[in-house]
């Protein structure tokens, strides 16, 4: 984290020994896309916050661990369609999940649409994008995470 930062710090130095007035504009218009987008950003962090209270990464571990076949692997894909987590808090997870019992496609689909799906997102990234588009990606991610998560049973079950 700390490299990318020197990098972001360095190329604002060059752009700004490049056009000090384009980039100062430039850091105005980002600030201000900012603080547009902030309302909607706390609103999905506050959303998050309460998932994760009503909904306990303990209870998703012994729901998703202990169902397999088709119905778990459907509600892996929901739950990580809907919850929106962190990495350093699903790795964890899906780590609790196989030791729970949970099979690989089960785990795969559910980090995968954990990561890439966002239902709790939607309403903001559709503001910006538009709807269609939007849902589009969001459909896309998920028919993505689908067949990565049965490749990867499909590999997982050769070894």
């Amino acid at each position: 984290m700390r490299g990318f930062s020197i990098f972001i710090i360095l190329c604002l130095a060059v752009s700004f020994m490049a056009d000090r007035r384009r980039t100062l504009s430039g850091l105005q218009r980002g600030g201000r896309m900012f603080l547009n987008v902030m309302p909607t950003l706390l609103t999905v962090m506050i959303l998050m916050a309460v998932a994760l209270y009503l909904i306990p990464a303990p209870l998703i571990a012994r729901v998703l661990g202990e169902q397999g076949g088709a119905l778990g692997f459907l509600l892996a894909a929901s739950i990580g369609s809907i919850v929106l987590l962190p990495g350093f808090i699903a790795y964890p997870l899906c780590s609790t999940l196989m030791k729970q019992g949970a099979s690989v496609p089960v785990i795969a689909v559910f980090v995968t649409t954990l990561m890439m799906v966002g239902v709790l997102t939607l309403p903001m990234e559709s503001k910006f994008f538009g709807l269609k588009a939007a849902l589009l990606r969001n459909g896309l991610s998920l028919a993505g995470a689908v067949v990565v998560a049965i490749l990867m049973g499909l590999s997982y079950a050769r070894i």
